[in-house]
């Protein structure tokens, strides 16, 4: 009896992923400040000032990926009790984050501008903005206030962890509140927060 054996034609090994590059930016996060000069600065260019700025706003305030605030939907948004249900990626755990009067000012305003539309930010057309959208909104705010190398949306996810972590929150909630499935993400964040030796030197 022949026993036939399936050869694959190509090695696994041709199937690996590419080794991730070294990223290049001067550093990975925003400052609290350069947050709030990128809103400012984006709420006063183009026809769509108050959307950018709401956007940026969103992205720092509950670490939102770009994929995440492009799928973000009305029916995830409780105006009347300040809530949004954060729909995570990446295999990422979902919650529920409080909104704060400026996000619902601003998101009040948004749904007055874009009515009749079930995505949160949408174009002139009413259709879901692209990724590709997002990245140059924020690369025009960052560059509009001053900052010293190219801003990049990812960036305001770690600015959110970063700022959590230096306001001494716990690192298990700030886990849960980025979605992190492994801590080991979340630690970075508290490693670098200079609470952590504020009593080491008392003069």
């Amino acid at each position: 009896m022949l026993q036939i054996t399936a050869q694959l034609p190509f090695s696994a090994k041709l199937f690996s992923p590419p080794p991730k590059k070294p990223s290049t930016r001067e550093r990975e996060y925003l400052r609290s400040p350069e947050v709030k000069a990128m809103i400012r600065a984006a709420k006063k260019v183009g026809r769509h000032g108050v959307r950018d700025g709401a956007m940026i706003l969103l992205m720092f305030r509950h670490g939102l990926r770009t994929a995440e605030l492009v799928a973000l939907r009305w029916t995830q948004i409780d105006l009347a009790d300040g809530y949004i249900e954060v729909h995570r990626v990446k295999n990422g755990r979902d919650s529920i984050h409080p909104l704060r009067s400026p996000e619902l000012r601003a998101l009040r305003q948004i749904q007055r501008d874009y009515a009749d539309t079930s995505y949160v930010f949408v174009s002139e057309r009413k259709a879901p903005l692209s990724n590709r959208s997002i990245r140059h909104i924020i690369t025009r705010a960052g560059e509009l206030a001053g900052l010293p190398f190219q801003a990049h949306p990812h960036q305001l996810r770690h600015a959110c962890g970063y700022y959590l972590a230096a306001q001494g929150h716990d690192t298990r909630a700030i886990q849960d509140y980025l979605g992190h499935k492994n801590i080991h993400h979340t630690v970075r964040y508290t490693q670098m927060s200079p609470q952590r030796f504020e009593n080491f030197w008392m003069d």
